[in-house]
């Protein structure tokens, strides 16, 4: 059977069946991947609790090293948050079909990223009873916030994007909410679903409104894409850190961010079809399509680490040159490597065009690109500061498990976050599904008679 006739034969009925079937009541699977995940996110809070009770020292920040690991979760973040926005609304105003499937898992996971990323600045700061000095009230005495400060900027960047992107999710959900309405069951279901779907119909009017409004929030959400990691990059670059003072930091960053991103989407996405047999709807030309977009990406990242070395030579600083031999050759090599080899060398299998369409491959390695982009950020933070100019402050950094405990957290909440999604709204989205099916076609008996 060709794949043009499978194509077919996924009807109207057969999308809304599949999708919604997710929605029935769960089963051990699903409570124990909900358990794994509390019990991350326990494990966090209680490293959390202990770090507030005995001092910021619990971490591992110390001089020169200020901003370590809770900075770079907070850049990791941020950055797999992007490719929602990328696939849901960019790839929507230039009409990628292939985005129909996936978009609405990519944005739930956007909404989920940013919350866990906006923790980590709160946790960093050491006083999160403190943090309502970074929120930019009327300052007549211009003694807080610190206009000039990351955190400032950070706070700005992260808000916006998590407002503009929820939103943006939630417009979407409503048709499909609807339709989750119709056939819920239990009067906690039909009450949750019948005030979200806000009186939806589907008749004309509806409609009309709804793609219009649909258009407007993918085109606000278009420049966030740019200008919400170019902030955060910059973060890095307005600092006179050897490694850091770079203007290709936004673009670079920006590209990495979208990488990442589509591999957390095929992290996501690869058990939940084979778990609820979504074969049919998300289909191998889908991940063909994501795989092209991620040798993208990594070819960007790839010549971004090239032109690093290229301006450290070039520009006769030996700060800048020392960074840049530190880091393949000094105290974090291994970190250095293995991003080389995760975000650069791994991807260029894709180059095979049946890899592309190999799941369990792709699968492995979007796992093994998450950790190549977690190094990327470790590499950026821990050995700039690490060898900075004088060698009488230069220094290492010790990892502590109030760290990794918080980290392991920070899965957990994203994890927790997820799984209750798939299991209360539809993770795939019906009516855009339906667009790129063929129309429906009548019985025969009607077209016998129509002849």
């Amino acid at each position: 059977m060709s794949k043009q006739s499978e194509k077919k034969e996924v009807s109207y009925a057969m999308v809304n069946d599949l999708v919604l079937r997710m929605l029935e009541p769960p089963g051990a699977g699903w409570w124990v991947l909900l358990l794994t995940c509390i019990t991350l996110l326990s494990w966090g809070a209680v490293s959390f609790a202990y770090q507030l009770w005995a001092g910021y020292g619990m971490a591992g920040n110390a001089h020169p090293i200020g901003w370590g690991t809770y900075i770079t979760n907070f850049v990791f973040w941020v950055g797999i948050a992007h490719s929602g926005t990328l696939i849901s609304a960019v790839l929507y105003l230039f009409r990628a079909k292939f985005r129909m499937p996936i978009y609405r898992l990519a944005e739930a996971m956007t909404v989920f990223a940013v919350m866990t990323a906006g923790l980590f600045p709160l946790i960093h700061v050491g006083r999160p009873w403190m943090a309502l000095w970074l929120m930019p009230y009327p300052n007549e005495r211009a003694l807080w916030p610190n206009f000039r400060s990351p955190l400032l900027w950070d706070v700005f960047a992260v808000s916006t994007y998590f407002t503009v992107s929820a939103v943006f999710f939630f417009v979407g959900l409503v048709p499909d909410i609807a339709a989750a309405r119709d056939r819920a069951k239990t009067f906690f279901r039909k009450m949750l679903y019948g005030v979200a779907s806000l009186g939806w119909t589907g008749n004309n009017t509806q409609w009309k409104h709804f793609i219009a409004a649909y258009l407007l929030f993918a085109g606000l959400a278009t420049p966030l894409v740019v200008s919400v990691h170019s902030v955060v990059s910059w973060d890095f670059a307005m600092s006179i850190v050897p490694g850091w003072h770079a203007t290709i930091f936004p673009p670079y960053f920006v590209a990495g961010a979208i990488f990442s991103g589509v591999a957390m989407v095929m992290t996501l996405i690869i058990p939940l079809r084979k778990v609820f047999k979504l074969e049919p709807l998300i289909r191998e030309e889908h991940f063909d399509a994501m795989s092209k977009l991620i040798l993208l990406t990594s070819s960007i990242v790839a010549y971004a680490y090239i032109t690093e070395f290229y301006v450290a030579w070039y520009s006769n600083n030996m700060f800048e040159r020392f960074q840049f031999w530190f880091r393949p050759f000094g105290e974090f090599a291994v970190a250095f490597w293995g991003m080389a080899f995760c975000n650069c060398i791994a991807p260029l299998a894709l180059w095979y065009g049946p890899l592309r369409r190999n799941i369990a491959f792709l699968f492995v390695l979007s796992i093994i690109i998450n950790i190549g982009m977690w190094l990327e950020r470790f590499n950026i933070i821990f050995t700039s500061l690490a060898r900075e100019y004088i060698p009488a402050a230069w220094g290492s950094y010790n990892f502590s498990w109030v760290e990794i405990g918080i980290t392991f957290g920070a899965f957990g909440w994203f994890g927790m976050w997820m799984t209750l999604f798939i299991k209360f709204f539809p993770a795939v989205a019906i009516t855009e599904i339906k667009e790129i099916l063929p129309p429906p076609v009548r019985n025969k008996e009607s077209l016998q008679g129509h002849h």
